[in-house]
């Protein structure tokens, strides 16, 4: 498993369209299990409702986790979609 932390930097956060956005790119690296955890809470990063559920917010670090696969590659492109989403 590899794990990577990213800070939202948005200034409107992970809202409904950069998170379909983001599912379609964790798809794109199946069969990879990628989640995404904050303090509060981890999730499928392949569930676009489970994304949503995590309220994150501009400044809020999470932690992209990822097993199978090229792990370090894959963590690497989800976590750089989420510090380069524009509002």
């Amino acid at each position: 498993m590899t794990t990577e932390k990213v800070t939202v930097t948005a200034p409107s956060g992970m809202h409904a369209r950069p998170a379909g956005e983001l599912v379609k790119l964790v798809k794109s690296f199946a069969p990879a299990k990628i989640t995404i955890c904050t303090e509060a809470k981890e999730v499928n990063a392949a569930s676009m409702l489970s994304i949503l559920s995590l309220g994150l917010k501009c400044g809020t670090e999470a932690e992209i986790r990822v097993e199978g696969g090229d792990e370090q590659a894959i963590a690497s492109a989800v976590a750089g979609f989420i510090r380069n989403i524009k509002d």
